[in-house]
């Protein structure tokens, strides 16, 4: 959090015969273009249902309320700032003395920290206090700039960024590279923690990484593999896929917990080629993913298991299917690095 109005962000199973696969595969992603439909977006009001484990089960009730504490921010915005300021650790600390699940400094705190549970006392640490007081400090700052024309929530969002005088001085979001930016960032991020209310576009580079996911199949699995002549090409779950958007101009995290977060998430029978799907033991919390494939259609994906086995095509539908994501480049470009 900012220190005061004015000061900006502190750091802003089993296989599949490969015998004909890859004519299997090829035909699906054609079809992968001509499916259409609404993305999902918006900023702050009503509505924006956090999307199925996007927030830890532990923290979705605090979020889901806090998040609707005023009209210029919702919970999937909320869920947002949480992440990119801590990665939902109640134990985070910067080096610029930030704390806590949402990163408050401490002359912010004492302005603008809150009693949430009512217990006493108003304790940084704890995410009880610290998530409603995150989400009345983004009210407080859009009260603040009610007056000015636009977009009431890119307006809160300026002013936490750049101090409210500045967006009163230029009637809206100020011509700040830095400020536009967080403005753009936090809104894209918002999505991949939103329930979708309509159908998800299509990716556009779906089909060239199952391209490239294609041609490593057979391929031996490696830990901690991105696919570098000095590991012998090999991969793991999320350096193949991480490799596979390279490919087609998308930078995706390094963990497959984060890159559940590069846009929004269709459901199981929304799901097309080139969506990535993910597995977990926990499935009411996005943090836990352990395993991420490619889907390519059919109830398959192409994904590297584990070790011992190589890249090969498995089925989705199993127990551990947590959900899936449709990357986006925005919604790769707006991943904090910091998490």
């Amino acid at each position: 959090m900012g220190d005061g109005w004015g000061m900006r962000k502190m750091w802003i199973g089993a296989g599949v015969a490969a015998a004909g696969g890859t004519g299997f595969v090829m035909l699906l992603v054609v079809g992968v273009y001509l499916v259409g439909g609404d993305s999902a977006g918006g900023s702050g009001g009503e509505g924006k249902k956090l999307a199925k484990g996007s927030v830890p089960a532990a923290y979705q009730p605090l979020v889901q309320e806090a998040g609707s504490l005023c009209p210029a921010i919702n919970p999937a915005l909320l869920a947002a700032q949480l992440y990119q300021e801590s990665g939902f650790d109640p134990k985070a600390q910067s080096a610029a003395a930030a704390q806590g699940i949402a990163q408050f400094i401490p002359g912010t705190w004492a302005v603008h920290g809150v009693d949430g549970d009512g217990d006493g006392d108003r304790d940084v640490w704890d995410p009880n206090d610290a998530i409603p007081s995150a989400a009345s400090y983004d009210c407080s700052l859009a009260s603040y700039v009610k007056s000015v024309p636009g977009d009431p929530t890119e307006n809160m969002l300026a002013a936490y960024n750049a101090g409210p005088d500045a967006v009163i001085r230029y009637q809206g979001v100020p011509p700040y590279a830095e400020t536009q930016n967080y403005v753009k960032t936090i809104t894209t991020l918002a999505e991949s923690f939103a329930e979708p209310e309509t159908r998800v576009d299509p990716s556009e580079q779906a089909a060239g990484a199952i391209a490239y996911a294609q041609k490593k199949l057979g391929t031996l699995y490696l830990w901690g593999g991105n696919g570098t002549p000095e590991q012998g090409g090999r991969f793991d779950c999320s350096g193949l896929t991480k490799a596979a958007y390279e490919n087609v101009g998308i930078e995706l995290p390094r963990v497959a917990n984060d890159q559940y977060n590069a846009g929004a998430h269709p459901g199981r029978d929304e799901l097309l080629p080139g969506d990535l799907v993910f597995f977990s033991d926990d499935l009411t919390n996005s943090r836990a993913i352990r395993h991420v494939g490619i889907y390519v259609g059919g109830g398959y994906m192409i994904d590297a298991p584990r070790t011992g086995a190589v890249i090969r095509f498995d089925p989705i539908d199993t127990p551990d299917y947590f959900g899936a994501t449709r990357v986006t480049e925005d919604g790769a470009k707006a991943l904090p690095t910091t998490v």
